[in-house]
């Protein structure tokens, strides 16, 4: 089932999510429910939040992207289209202190795309749908959406990366979300 999108401006998207504690057909169904709604919005990622429910639970699928990535399990790499989608609950970062900045959009900000500053690598400690241990290295595209998901679960947003007189330039960009109209109006 394809579920609405949360726009900028709803408070769900500032709350941290509550620790995934049953896995079970509920979880799997709201999980395949996140994947479809990511689907359907030609979305890369998406957090639980973007959904409406404050919960440590995000999907991530970059096999569609162009963009270059790779993922390492057991010191191994590994083919990417067999990991994708990948359900993250529970999730925990440890970061490179190497950044790189990206340009990103968000199906929480239609329209609207910034640059944002990322680690170039993460590690990820997690759990699969089933509770059992998710533990693997990321690299390049597929680093910067696990990075920019995770944020959404602790009610972080990528807009919080600018500094104050980037804010600025995009106020008009942020009311229009906030109404529910795309960033930017329409040309005539």
């Amino acid at each position: 089932m394809i579920l609405p999108i949360v726009l900028y401006g709803n408070p769900i998207l500032r709350q941290p999510g509550a620790a995934v504690r049953r896995f079970d057909s509920d979880l799997q169904k709201f999980a395949e429910d996140m994947r479809e709604t990511m689907a359907a919005n030609e979305g890369v990622g998406l957090a639980a939040q973007q959904v409406g429910k404050p919960l440590l639970l995000a999907v991530v699928d970059v096999t569609a992207a162009k963009a270059a990535s790779s993922m390492i399990v057991g010191g191994r790499p590994v083919p990417l289209e067999e990991q994708m989608p990948l359900f993250l609950a529970n999730p925990v970062l440890s970061l490179t202190k190497s950044k790189e900045i990206g340009n990103e959009g968000c199906l929480s900000f239609p329209g609207l795309r910034i640059d944002v500053p990322r680690s170039r690598r993460v590690s990820v400690r997690a759990q699969d749908l089933r509770g059992k241990p998710l533990v693997f290295e990321a690299s390049g595209f597929l680093a910067v959406v696990i990075q920019h998901e995770v944020d959404h679960l602790h009610g972080k947003l990528f807009i919080d990366y600018l500094k104050p007189a980037q804010r600025k330039e995009i106020k008009e960009k942020l009311a229009r979300i906030r109404q529910g109209l795309p960033a930017m109006a329409p040309k005539e």
